[in-house]
């Protein structure tokens, strides 16, 4: 009777283990580093994108892949730290929307494969030896947002065609603010507009710059890209409608938080490819074999009713051009 009871407590007791057994064969779920410059909150939109990206890919957040979050909100200075502590949790892949962190993860590995989001030539960035065979350990898509600044402007000469005095509002942080001050100082020239640079780290600094408008008010309104100045876009509208100023973005979702016109590639497009692009590699792809991709999504996009506070009569061939308006 003992030895028949030792039996099957025996026998129940590697029942119960069998189950942990088999978990402990099954292969770990793969883990994606996401290095942000800016804040969870101020990037819900991208981050749906991004989780897009992966799951066109097969790769559902949780289920057969798990990501960790790093956010330095817009203190450049701690990306370093945070790509360390990405690579002390073992990822498979770095991902990096914009400059800053794309330059931290590079610089804390040479092994680890990190997908960026820039906007401007990689290559020119010192990101990739070229943009079909990227050669190391980077890979990427590009944006187009200093590309295509000089035809922001030229929109925003062609929406007030009277305007001579421009002011240009770059994010002190950015890390395209001077290779798009080159690109705009051309596009100027050719316009005879003239141009005021003025970079702006806090919300303060935007609220001094509008109170500068009061002395001296521009004709219209230029605003850069980057996480803190997209952050800052329902705060930048109400000002530019508070001043009566007439200003272009290069993101829609500064038209959809009230702002007047906006000319560049589609962000959360880029987060989706970005998505698709880390999910290659976690497929097997090698980011040294894995083209940089180039935004095609560019978006033409009008808010009707901001041109209406402002008491702007919004060109007909503008609309008949535009991708989207905004009423």
């Amino acid at each position: 009777m003992t030895v028949r009871r030792s039996f099957i407590t025996l026998l129940g007791g590697a029942a119960a283990a069998w189950p942990f057994a088999a978990r402990a064969q099954q292969p770990a779920m793969p883990l994606v580093g996401f290095l942000h410059v800016s804040s969870p909150e101020a990037s819900a939109d991208r981050l749906h994108a991004f989780r897009q990206g992966l799951r066109d890919m097969g790769l559902i957040e949780g289920e057969n892949v798990l990501v960790e979050y790093r956010w330095a909100d817009n203190q450049i200075e701690r990306l370093p730290a945070l790509a360390s502590e990405l690579l002390s949790r073992r990822v498979a892949v770095i991902v990096a929307p914009s400059l800053p962190p794309a330059l931290a993860a590079k610089a804390a590995t040479a092994t680890t494969p990190v997908v960026f989001l820039v906007g401007e030539d990689p290559v020119r960035l010192g990101l990739v030896a070229s943009l079909a065979r990227p050669g190391g350990n980077l890979s990427g898509i590009n944006f187009f947002v200093v590309e295509l600044a000089a035809k922001r402007l030229q929109l925003l000469h062609e929406l007030v065609p009277g305007a001579t005095r421009i002011v240009v509002l770059l994010d002190a942080n950015g890390a395209n603010a001077e290779n798009t001050v080159r690109e705009l100082e051309v596009a100027a020239r050719t316009t005879a507009l003239q141009m005021q640079i003025l970079k702006v780290g806090t919300g303060r600094d935007i609220d001094s710059a509008f109170a500068g408008f009061v002395r001296q008010p521009p004709d219209a309104l230029l605003v850069g890209s980057g996480p803190f100045l997209l952050d800052r876009r329902v705060q930048l509208a109400l000002m530019a409608a508070r001043h009566a100023l007439p200003a272009i973005y290069q993101d829609r979702l500064n038209v959809e938080a009230g702002g007047l016109i906006s000319y560049g590639a589609s962000l959360p497009d880029a987060y989706r490819r970005m998505g698709v692009h880390a999910g290659r590699i976690l497929k097997g792809a090698k980011p040294q074999e894995l083209p940089v991709e180039q935004s095609t999504k560019i978006e033409l996009v009008i808010n009707a009713q901001a041109a209406r506070v402002l008491g702007l009569d919004i060109p007909t061939m503008l609309l008949a051009r535009a991708d989207e308006v905004i009423e």
